[in-house]
């Protein structure tokens, strides 16, 4: 069984185990107060040009999305977010859990518009019972999106100037931010993510890392007090250095963007082997996951041989699978998969 089913199925780029191999026996402060989150920490401002930026880090993607909110939302605020976005469908309902409604806007390929947002918030303040409702706080999006498409610069650069408008902060979820970045035609540049909003995460977990998530306070001041929160929330690992160690090597000489490039460029060909046979897709996109329209009969007799998600429900006869393509894909895998597309679809 080859599988596709998602980016983070391997283990961790061979760099990141060399380099936790070689400082294995090292003896340093917990809790991210080592030399190694430090410097981890001033290559991640470097790289996304944000020399004022407090930077933190995290396990996992859902453990972030949750802390990070509940940090910048009083108790009686919500986050706005596309409908699709990972924190209304896939993460079992942590933000709300968390006290915080999640104020899902229609997205259908995956993006909120900065119109959609002023309206929304316009909406709430017209409202004469809005008191009775909970508060838009904040603003949730990611890059890329749940769907795999991106913003571009534009998109985001109105999209903040609403948030702006209206003094909320824009959050941006990186977990695959790399494989954004790194995509055909996307016009974002590191340092336009750390220009275009408050706050960001670098996605480790789904990019070569073992786990681990690195928080950017790009507007500093809204990371008042983040370690306590963090904390509170069970997300300041004690062997803090593991964390630091792997964003070194992922920053270091450009690791993090060849190894999205790579994955984005396999991810190309699985999408024109696709193409060439007309099947259509469910969004068109150009990061590492592709979403194509097949008929339910295809997908059993697909998934006999290739591990895919069964994505969405298009019809009676037809549905969306997601392929994924990561750091680690072999080329081999999608030669098998391009020789079955084109001889056995």
């Amino acid at each position: 069984m080859i599988h596709f089913e998602s980016d983070y199925l391997e283990g961790c780029a061979p760099q990141i185990l060399e380099a936790l191999q070689a400082t294995n026996l090292e003896q340093t402060l917990g809790y991210g107060e080592d030399p190694h989150c430090a410097k981890a920490a001033e290559m991640i401002r470097f790289v996304f040009d944000c020399p004022d930026a407090e930077v933190h880090f995290l396990v996992g993607g859902t453990q972030t999305n949750a802390t990070v909110i509940d940090a910048l939302l009083r108790p009686h605020q919500g986050v706005i977010c596309a409908d699709s976005g990972h924190i209304n469908v896939h993460e079992t309902g942590a933000v709300e859990h968390g006290g915080h409604k999640v104020l899902a806007l229609p997205a259908p390929q995956g993006k909120i518009s900065a119109a959609q947002v002023r309206d929304a918030l316009q909406a709430h303040y017209a409202d004469f019972s809005h008191e009775h409702m909970a508060q838009p706080g904040m603003v949730y999006i990611s890059f890329p999106t749940e769907l795999g498409t991106i913003y571009t610069k534009q998109e985001l650069t109105d999209l903040y100037q609403v948030c702006q408008d209206w003094e909320i902060p824009l959050f941006i979820d990186g977990a695959r931010l790399g494989y954004g970045l790194e995509a055909s035609g996307c016009n974002v540049l590191p340092k336009d993510i750390a220009r275009l909003c408050d706050v960001f995460y670098v996605g480790g977990t789904k990019q070569g890392a073992l786990f681990g998530e690195a928080v950017v306070f790009s507007n500093p001041r809204l990371a008042e007090d983040f370690r306590y929160i963090e904390k509170q929330h069970g997300g300041m690992l004690a062997k803090g250095r593991l964390l630091g160690i792997q964003f070194e090597t992922l920053m270091n000489n450009g690791l993090y963007f060849q190894l999205a490039r790579r994955a984005d460029r396999l991810a190309d060909r699985i999408r024109a082997a696709f193409a060439r046979k007309r099947i259509p897709f469910l969004v068109e996109n150009t990061t590492n996951q592709i979403f194509p329209i097949l008929e339910i009969d295809a997908i059993d007799r697909l998934a006999a041989e290739f591990g895919v998600e069964r994505w969405q429900q298009v019809d009676t006869e037809r549905a969306a699978v997601r392929f994924c393509t990561g750091w680690a894909t072999a080329e081999s895998a999608v030669e098998a998969l391009e020789a079955y597309i084109e001889f056995k679809l």
